[in-house]
């Protein structure tokens, strides 16, 4: 196998005995060095591929390659090069920060390295927190934990399953910041997420997995320019029953009987909404509230399915 691909998918498959397809012919190759998000809603099979490729599930059929090693003939060495963040908080309440990564390191079988444990904390803003007890963590903080965890024995792939579970924006925004330093120091990144939003922030490449298919691979602005759509809220003073004809041309609908009007546009543009704003001025008409939002992967996979 190439250098420069970190993990190879073929053919992979996985039937359950009550016979349930939780995975369906996946053909999937990713180039060592990328962060490559995996999107899909609840049940479509992400943890489910997260989990075979890293020996955790046994596939019915196919084959996994990590790092050059098979993932069942090979199992030790495929492991040993893969981190993996789960998305349950799953730590030892009553340890400290520092002892439960090095435990998690001393598990693959690495020389004790208090430099890059220490190294490990900074990156991930846990150096102050190092002492402390897991339990006293907050939800963000765990989650960090959980990839400085993944992270002890200084595996070339990192998993991160929903990564943003529990986590608040401010923090969310952070931890895109810590993934893609991470992913500089030549740490191939996989992800899986609900949000757009947070594969169009981190990922070079976005794969698309649906009742155990993978729909599509693309790269990142490729696949936003296709299915990505922003929505400008305007909410209304007062009800109005229709669009006024002055307003003909721009891409406006009527929602929430005739309280809001709604601007749908590309979400990969800048888009002014300036002549939106005047244009409903000339028109009589005064927001008192404007807001935006993004498409959810559910409303994108309605396009997604409808059109195969």
């Amino acid at each position: 196998m190439p250098i420069e691909t970190a993990i190879e998918i073929r053919a992979l498959k996985k039937i359950y005995q009550n016979g349930f397809i939780a995975l369906d012919d996946i053909n999937l190759e990713i180039k060592r060095g990328e962060i490559f998000a995996l999107l899909g809603p609840n049940g479509a099979g992400k943890t489910t591929l997260i989990n075979t490729v890293c020996g955790i599930v046994q596939p019915t059929g196919g084959h996994v390659t990590v790092s050059g090693f098979d993932n069942v003939t090979q199992y030790r060495q495929a492991r040993a090069a893969i981190g993996l963040v789960p998305q349950e908080l799953t730590t030892d309440a009553f340890e400290s920060v520092w002892n439960t990564v090095t435990f998690s390191r001393g598990l693959f079988g690495k020389p004790r390295s208090p430099s890059y444990i220490t190294d490990t904390l900074k990156r991930l803003t846990l150096w102050d927190k190092r002492d402390e007890e897991i339990r006293n963590l907050s939800g963000g903080m765990k989650r960090r934990v959980m990839i400085a965890k993944a992270l002890s024995h200084e595996p070339e792939i990192l998993f991160l399953d929903e990564p943003s579970a529990g986590v608040d924006v401010e923090l969310r925004k952070s931890m895109w910041a810590q993934v893609r330093a991470l992913r500089d120091t030549g740490v191939t990144i996989i992800l899986t997420t609900h949000y757009i939003e947070e594969a169009q922030e981190m990922a070079d490449r976005v794969g698309i997995i649906n009742k155990g298919k993978l729909i599509l691979t693309e790269d990142k602005q490729t696949l936003m320019q296709k299915m990505g759509k922003r929505q400008i809220i305007f909410v209304l003073r007062d009800h109005i029953n229709s669009i006024p004809q002055t307003l003909a041309g721009l891409p406006l609908t009527l929602e929430d009987e005739g309280s809001k009007i709604i601007f749908t546009c590309d979400a990969t543009l800048d888009n002014d909404i300036s002549e939106t704003l005047d244009r409903l001025k000339e028109s009589g008409i005064r927001p008192k509230d404007i807001y935006s939002r993004e498409s959810s992967l559910e409303e994108i996979f309605v396009g997604l399915v409808g059109a195969v």
